[in-house]
This record gives C-alpha cells, sequence and structure tokens, in this order.
C-alpha cells in the first residue's frame, strides 16, 4: 500500500486519538498544512503564536494523553521550545511537527531565510535534543521506521519528540504497512517481575503501618485506579504530593492529606517520615513539592516505585514495568488481611463570617469558590495565588486539576485551556489565572472565542507579581504591571460573539456572579479585583522559604532591611 509521508504521518497521529494540532502557519510547512485541510479527521488550530501553540498542545495532552504541535523550522520551533521543555518536566505527552526547508537545501547547506545564514541546518536539531526523548528528520527512505520510532517513544516515555518534515517530501507517495502502530510495553522480565514483587509484598506484610506516597507518575501512565483499589483493599492509607493534586479521591478515609515536607499538616507530616514502609509512586522531591527539601524521609524504610526505575534496600532495578509491577504486588497480596487503619481527623475548611459589602479577600473568594464547584470540572490553575486558593480546597472526586507546577511558566493557563477544552468540550472549564500571567498569553483568549468555546475564566486582579511581592520588593516597580481593562476584551477580540463580563470588588458581588455563571451557555469573563498583598496563607510561607533558600540567611536580612518599609521586620 502506497500513501503519500504527510498523509501517512497523519494517520499514525489518528491512531494515537489526536484530532487537533496546534500551530502557525510558515512557509515551510505549508505543504503538509495542505493535508491536515483536508483530512476530515484532523483540524489545524491555528495560534496567535508558537508558544502559546506548544501550551495548547501541552494542555490537550493532560487532558487527551497526547498532544500535537506544527511550527516552522527556526523561528518557529525556538518560539515554542519554553512550551516544549515544560512538556518534557512535567511528563507530557506532545507530538512536535516542525516543516523544514526542502530537504535539497538542507543536503546543500543553503542560506535561507530562518536560519543563521551559516548552512548548518543541526542547530535546531541539537536544541530539540535537550528537551525531547526522541527526534528524527525525515527523509523517503525512513519515514515509515522514524514516524512509527519516535511516536512509540513518545507513548512509551510520556515527553516529547521532534519531527523534522521537509517541505519538498511531504507530498511523495511511500510504501506503508497495514498494520496499526505497536503502542504495546515491553513485557518485563517475568522472573524479575516475579522476584521483585514478593520482595515488595513480603515488605509490605511485614510492616507496623505502610503508606501509599504518590506522585503525578501515577496518573502519567494510568495507575491511578489500580492504586486506589489496592489501598481500599488492603487499608493502606496514602498521601500525594502537591505535584498530584486530585489524582486520587481526596474525600476517602484512607486519604492522608499532600506530603509536603516541613510545610504538612503534623498528622501528615508524622504518618510519612514514620512509617516503616513507605511505598513511593515516582515522587520527584522538587522544591516546590517538599518546601525547599524540607522532606525527611527514610531512604531505608522507603520503596521507590518508578516507571522503569526502582530502589529496594538501596538496590537499583531497571527495566520493570511499573503497571506491571503494581499488578503483580496486588496479586500477592489478595489474601492479606486488611490493616486498621484509623485516619487523622481532616482539618476542615477554615471559614470566616464575611460581610459581603467589604472588599473581596482571599478568604472570601476561595471559600465561595469552593461551593461553586461541580463535579467532572476541569479546574486550571495558573502557578501562583490561584494554585496556592486552590491547593487548599478538597475538590470533587472526579474533577481534573490542570496545572504546571513544575516548570511554572506564567501564562501557560490561558492556551492550555484552549487544549483542554478541545481534548474534553462536553466538561465544565474554570480558569482562575493572575492578572501578570494572562498578559503574558491574553492573545490566545481570541482563538476561544473564534472556536465558539466557553470556559470560565477568573482573573485575579491585585495590580502586580504578588508572588514576587512576598519574596521581595514589595514596594518596588519591577513588580508593577499596567492595569488594563480585563473585562472588555472579550468584545475587543470578538465583537458580535455572546459573552459574559463581570468585574467583582465584594463578596456580595461575587456570590451574584457566581449564580449567573453558573449554568452559563457563553464565555464568563469575571475580573476579581483584590487587595494587592493580600494571599493565601500557602502562599506568604511559600514565599518566605523562597526569600531564605534564593539570598541566603545574610543576603535576605540585607535585603529586608535596605526595603522600605520592609515586608518582614523578624529574622
Amino acid at each position: 500500500m502506497f500513501m503519500e509521508i504527510g498523509q501517512y504521518l497523519n494517520q499514525r497521529l489518528q491512531e494515537l486519538g489526536i484530532q487537533h494540532i496546534f500551530g502557525v502557519p510558515s512557509d515551510f510547512n505549508l505543504s503538509y498544512l495542505e493535508q491536515i485541510e483536508i483530512d476530515p479527521k484532523l483540524e489545524f488550530i491555528g495560534n496567535c503564536n508558537e508558544l502559546n501553540a506548544a501550551y495548547a498542545a501541552d494542555g490537550y495532552a493532560r487532558l487527551h494523553g497526547v498532544g500535537a504541535l506544527l511550527t516552522t523550522y527556526g523561528v518557529g520551533d525556538l518560539s515554542a521550545i519554553n512550551g516544549i521543555a515544560g512538556a518534557y518536566a512535567e511528563q507530557v505527552a506532545m507530538v512536535h511537527i516542525s516543516g523544514i526547508p526542502p530537504l535539497h537545501a538542507v543536503e546543500q547547506g543553503a542560506l535561507l531565510h530562518h536560519t543563521l545564514i551559516d548552512g548548518d541546518y543541526d542547530n535546531i536539531m541539537n536544541c530539540m535534543r535537550e528537551f525531547t526523548v526522541a527526534q528524527t528528520r525525515l527523509t523517503p527512505a525512513n519515514a515509515v521506521s522514524e514516524i512509527d520510532r519516535v511516536l512509540k517513544q513518545c507513548i512509551l516515555m510520556r515527553r516529547p519528540v521532534h519531527i523534522q518534515l521537509p517541505s519538498d517530501i511531504t507530498h511523495l507517495q511511500i510504501k506503508v504497512p497495514k498494520q496499526p502502530l505497536d503502542l504495546s510495553r515491553p513485557q518485563s522480565d517475568p522472573k524479575l517481575l516475579q522476584e521483585t514483587a514478593t520482595r515488595i509484598a513480603k515488605r509490605i506484610k511485614q510492616a507496623r503501618q505502610p503508606v501509599l506516597l504518590i506522585d503525578n507518575e501515577a496518573e502519567i501512565f494510568q495507575l491511578t485506579d489500580m492504586l486506589q483499589n489496592w489501598a481500599e483493599r488492603m487499608q493502606i492509607p496514602y498521601t500525594c504530593l502537591s505535584t498530584a493534586k486530585n489524582i486520587m479521591n481526596e474525600s476517602h478515609p484512607l486519604y492522608a492529606g499532600v506530603y509536603a515536607g516541613a510545610a504538612s499538616a503534623a498528622s501528615t507530616c508524622q504518618l510519612v517520615e514514620q512509617s516503616d514502609c513507605l511505598i513511593a509512586i515516582g515522587p520527584r522531591f522538587t522544591d516546590v513539592a517538599t518546601a525547599f527539601f524540607s522532606h525527611r524521609v527514610s531512604a531505608q524504610n522507603m520503596l521507590y516505585l518508578a516507571d522503569s526505575c526502582l530502589c529496594l534496600d538501596g538496590q537499583m532495578i531497571s527495566r520493570l514495568d511499573l503497571a506491571q509491577l503494581i499488578q503483580a504486588i496486588s496479586k500477592q497480596t489478595l489474601d492479606d488481611q486488611p490493616r486498621i487503619f484509623n485516619p487523622a481527623p481532616k482539618p476542615l475548611l477554615q471559614t470566616q463570617q464575611i460581610e459581603e459589602n467589604t472588599a473581596l479577600s482571599q478568604t472570601a473568594l476561595w471559600q465561595q469558590i469552593s461551593e461553586f464547584l461541580q463535579e467532572d470540572d476541569v479546574i486550571v490553575a495558573e502557578v501562583g495565588t490561584a494554585n496556592a486558593g486552590l491547593s487548599g480546597l478538597t475538590l470533587p472526586v472526579t474533577a481534573k486539576y490542570l496545572v504546571q507546577p513544575i516548570w511554572g511558566s506564567i501564562g501557560y493557563t490561558l492556551p492550555a485551556l484552549l487544549g483542554s477544552m478541545l481534548a474534553a468540550p462536553k466538561r465544565r472549564h474554570l480558569l482562575f489565572i493572575g492578572d501578570g500571567s494572562i498578559q503574558l498569553t491574553i492573545q490566545e483568549l481570541s482563538t476561544l472565542l473564534r472556536e465558539g468555546l466557553k470556559p470560565v475564566i477568573f482573573i485575579l486582579n491585585n495590580g502586580g507579581y504578588t508572588i514576587e511581592r512576598l519574596i521581595m520588593g514589595e514596594n518596588a516597580k519591577y513588580n508593577d504591571i499596567q492595569n488594563w481593562k480585563y473585562s472588555q476584551f472579550a468584545q475587543v477580540f470578538s465583537a458580535d460573539t455572546l459573552h459574559q463580563a463581570h468585574i467583582v470588588k465584594t463578596p456580595a458581588e461575587l456570590k451574584r456572579t457566581l449564580a449567573q455563571v453558573h449554568q452559563a451557555e457563553e464565555l464568563c469573563l469575571i475580573e476579581l479585583q483584590l487587595p494587592r498583598m493580600d494571599a493565601p496563607q500557602l502562599l506568604k510561607q511559600f514565599a518566605e522559604v523562597v526569600a531564605r533558600y534564593d539570598y541566603g540567611e545574610y543576603g535576605y536580612k540585607q535585603l529586608v532591611e535596605q526595603n522600605t518599609p520592609p515586608y518582614k521586620k523578624a529574622i
């Protein structure tokens, strides 16, 4: 069977379940765009810039499993690279297709636009090697094998890949296989699998108090249902790192809270750090997840289980599939008697009596938002104030929480919202984003309107970079931003599109607005006007830790003293 190279790539993308490709057109990718245009099962979503396209592909992948991005050589690739790097850091599967100059020009080292005019066509590929797990430059001779190889690596490793597609080969016919793309995971060595599972099961049986510590890898590799069922059958309590917010049922009696080192609740901290068998599922002990490395987890008592990498009793074991291993452990503990676990009382959300006509505060905001959230919501949270506020809430069990906590690129969430909505159009999508963040990517609101998407967007307007002000420079000019008329942007971008726009200054106004947008059938833009230095308590605590870590105790003291007025007096 013969097929055009671009058509074959499209077919393989569709086999991954991809229905939308995000990007920006340019001369080197137009030939491939023509093939997307006529494909009834694919839709190209044109973005305002390549960075936003990468963010959108990332958001799409977090709901759909894998996303796709199309750029042009050089300028487009490098514009998107921040979004690709973020996907790599956060283990998001993304197929990056770059339309590059014709193959004859590449082979001759022609001095073309969008290059460094040095004849070197390897420099972009070298850049992409740093942020992708597989790369290729397609030719008619290698197209079939290379497309299949790279796409399989994307799915198996759950990270971005890079495909360079020369503009003069997209319509060339090649012989292609009839078989679908093989996405099966490699089978673990059966003997090693059983021996390892037996060792772990024995440790769990002998333990006084086993505890599950779960990170986002559990969701990435679709292990959450398996772990939830196992925990319930064995009555093993589970905790999550902050980077795994709401991937497990937070309302379940076995859920013991978020473990974040010294920033954890006392009961959670005690449970994790005193466990004699901590079953750790893919944890990455980053600064964000551990309150700057304040965790006190005993390596001796920890069973570190990650995809293709395990550590048992100081011994590293590789080439074992994590899902297969957990299944094997579960089978070996089927006959074990459930343990008795008496959970500590969960701290209730602190509520306060709020004067409805006073200025809107962070406390009043999140109290009302907690009641506004629904089952099956997709909740998209920008890093900083929004994520800190939502992290303190118990979210509905079936809600999806989308945040970029590790890479933490501000402005990520608005384009990511575009991607998540196209991946799951039947779910209600809520975006919480700060004024400083939305100014980086607000142009993508026009794409949301163009595509007829109807999210509810909350803009937390406190006149600048709050987290930075909490760290340093409360009154410094560098943390100020221009105050835009945010509620008018939908009108600017699409004057004829029905939408709601609200400005909220008090708790009473917020209550009325939430009631109005609860079942809204159009895009809703809500500007929340908040006090300049008001912030969730979690964010305030985090900011001080950051300041002391970044500047050192001496530097921190000097900087505080020279600030007028200082945001902290006591050292």
